[in-house]
């Protein structure tokens, strides 16, 4: 029986006995009392062990996406809260919370059964916005602007449009609101969706997002743009005449490379291109006197090339490359009062820190060096300080205040405190040579109570992307194997972003070959040094990391056990199954399967699936729209009638990231008893199987 059945079952024999011995006025016998439960197992200080279930408990919060209030004293920001009642559905509730920027106590202002997210200060800073599902006349999906007094109060409903609102922004006077719709169906089409009259015709009629303004005091709208585009990340002007915007051919995620900053005059309607060169840009931010537009963009759309970060005369003319004697790629800019500054923050390694751009002479310099995760949400008014999020190794992201210039961060809010009562394994980061010589790094998690002289099981687990890296920041998988004695490497193999374009396009034409071989060196190296254990290795892995231990199974018999999750097991029909063709394609040769059949075979796990022994888990989200799940399904059925003992569990009404805790919960416990079977590690943390 599950957990919840075990309790059930228990309190219902509790009040069987209870009734029949009140029935009683002189009992026979006296029951037998029930037997102690076993302790939960501790670390040896005496502290809690992460289980499946804790790892479900974690608050994530949003501090990248955090907002400072006008005049600089309070942040407002969201928390994701789960709710995991026994015998309910378990959701996941996002809220909005309030802390002082100089630190001080918390405070929760949204509440009830629908998320609050996206808030926003209103210009004077009496007033905050969010989005929403509330309302009587709201539907599943369709989220509207509410406001709320900043000192509390009772929310109410701003805006009414119908299909609901995507994102908006209070214009500088703040008497109106610039927001985000997608296009909504026409009555006909609804008409016809009642009788189920809804055939799909692939690429046709795609709903697009345009921009829409909203008269606060009048309750009136206004569409700004329509056309065959669709737009995201619009901004006022400082002076409130002109909006900024990003617009795609189509909001399908291959088109999302392919974007371009427009610029729209409120006055005369006039829309024009910020730039007529090739290339991508995005992430456009004015600077606050109105005269400059800092923004991000690729020379190549859709590739894994460097982001640089750009400034541009907000009258037009040339832009101007800030970064083009720095080798990372650039955050969303964010400027400093006075103009002369422009901070972001970027990948770095195993980190994310925070950067400074010289407006007038390109130059950056760091301005934090923690070794953690650090992005930038806002910079004060005086340019003394900036707010945004900090995590590292044994605490999630929370709300954090950066000093500037000295780079001195400070935690404001601690929604994961219970954490305290936890063991911990230690992160840290590990270097080591790969085959052909090029060096390598990875975050290596060390299991509660380690001993040096000792060996564990060790997991690896590659990332996904694979334009992506691992972070030495918490981790609630890697901590939860760490609580059940396991060693977690996280390679970042060639093709891994946080050390520069050369190395982030190091695997064009060659998955499987130098990434597989900078994964197996570092399981090797840990092997050498006597840290890990040779004979009780796994590796699990999802989406590009999922591929990585699909193409493990098949290169190797080195682990005893492997879990792919949400991997590509045949690259040719992954192709035209997934969302992201073009930038599939740049990693094999800017060419089409049928146009370079050899190499996109020749990559492919399939190829090689008569070369498995080793017990396989595949796991996978049955609506995944990034790796649809008939990848699993071919590399399953391979498996199987190849007579290798495995297992492919299925998700129904996830995509290629769990949202549903319950979900996220199941897939962690089979994790520990799969691996916990085949390593010689049983589970400490979870009830038997």
């Amino acid at each position: 029986m599950t957990n919840p059945q075990v309790r059930r079952f228990a309190l219902a024999v509790a009040l069987f006995l209870a009734v029949n011995l009140r029935a009683q006025d002189a009992p026979k016998e006296t029951p037998k009392e029930a037997k102690a439960a076993a302790p939960a197992p501790k670390s040896k200080a005496g502290k809690k062990l992460l289980s499946a279930l804790d790892t479900q408990r974690v608050n994530p919060v949003a501090g990248g996406a955090a907002e400072l209030s006008p005049d600089g004293s309070r942040v407002a920001y969201t928390v994701n809260t789960a709710s995991l009642d026994d015998g309910k559905e378990w959701k996941t509730l996002t809220q909005v919370w309030i802390v002082p920027a100089a630190g001080g106590p918390t405070r929760q202002i949204t509440r009830g059964e629908k998320n609050a997210t996206a808030p926003q200060w209103s210009p004077d800073g009496k007033t905050l916005a969010f989005l929403t599902e509330r309302g009587k006349d709201s539907k599943e999906g369709e989220q509207q602007v509410w406001f709320l007094y900043a000192d509390g109060g009772e929310a109410w409903q701003a805006t009414t449009h119908k299909g609901g609102v995507r994102d908006f922004e209070f214009s500088p006077d703040g008497k109106k609101l610039l927001f985000l719709a997608a296009d909504q169906p026409s009555k006909e089409e609804e008409e016809r969706k009642k009788l189920k009259d809804d055939t799909l015709v692939i690429d046709h009629d795609i709903r697009m997002t345009h921009l829409w303004l909203f008269d606060i005091e009048k309750r009136e709208e206004k569409r700004l743009t329509e056309g065959a585009f669709t737009v995201s990340d619009a901004h006022w002007s400082p002076d409130g005449s002109r909006i900024s915007y990003t617009a795609n051919p189509t909001p399908k995620a291959d088109d999302n490379g392919l974007d371009d900053v427009w610029i729209l005059t409120l006055a005369g309607g006039e829309k024009k291109k910020l730039l007529s060169a090739p290339g991508a840009s995005h992430s456009a931010r004015w600077s606050r006197d109105g005269n400059w537009i800092a923004f991000t963009g690729e020379a190549i759309p859709s590739a894994p090339v460097q982001t640089h970060l750009f400034v541009i005369a907000a009258s037009g003319g040339a832009p101007r490359k800030l970064t083009a004697s720095f080798t990372l790629d650039a955050g969303a800019p964010v400027w400093s009062a006075d103009g002369k500054t422009i901070y972001f923050d970027a990948n770095d390694r195993e980190a994310m820190e925070l950067f400074a751009a010289d407006v007038a002479t390109g130059a950056v310099k760091p301005v934090t060096r923690k070794g953690s995760v650090t992005p930038i949400a806002a910079v004060n008014r005086d340019g003394k300080f900036a707010v945004g999020g900090f995590a590292e190794g044994a605490r999630p992201e929370e709300i954090a205040r950066i000093d500037l210039p000295a780079g001195g961060v400070t935690r404001l809010s601690d929604h994961n405190a219970w954490l305290d009562d936890y063991a911990l394994g230690s992160v840290e980061v590990v270097r080591w040579k790969s085959k052909d010589g090029t060096e390598v790094e990875g975050v290596l998690t060390k299991p509660v109570d380690y001993d040096p002289a000792k060996k564990y099981p060790l997991l690896l687990n590659p990332h996904g992307g694979p334009t992506s890296a691992s972070l030495a920041a918490f981790n609630s998988q890697a901590q939860a194997f760490a609580a059940n004695g396991y060693l977690v490497l996280q390679p970042n193999f060639r093709g891994s972003t946080g050390k520069g374009e050369a190395f982030k396009q190091a695997n064009k034409n060659t998955w499987g070959l130098g990434d597989y071989e900078d994964c197996i060196t570092g399981v090797q190296s840990l092997v050498d040094r006597g840290v890990a254990d040779g004979k009780r290795l796994g590796a699990v892995g999802w989406s590009y990391g999922g591929y990585m231990t699909m193409w493990i199974l098949t290169q190797t018999d080195m682990f005893k056990a492997v879990s792919p999750g949400a991997g590509l097991s045949n690259i040719y029909s992954m192709y035209s199954q997934n969302d992201i063709q073009r930038y599939l394609r740049w990693f094999y040769s800017d060419q089409a399967p049928w146009d370079n059949l050899l190499l996109y075979w020749d990559r492919s796990p399939m190829k090689y699936i008569k070369d498995v022994k080793t017990p396989a888990m595949i796991v996978h989200g049955q609506a995944d729209t990034r790796v649809p799940i008939a990848q699993a399904q071919e590399f399953y059925r391979g498996l199987l009638e190849n007579n290798v003992p495995v297992e492919l569990v299925v998700y129904p009404r996830e995509n290629h990231g769990f949202t549903e805790p319950r979900h996220r919960m199941d897939r962690m416990q089979r994790y520990l008893y799969f691996f916990g079977k085949y390593l010689e590690n049983p589970p400490l943390t979870e009830p038997k199987q």
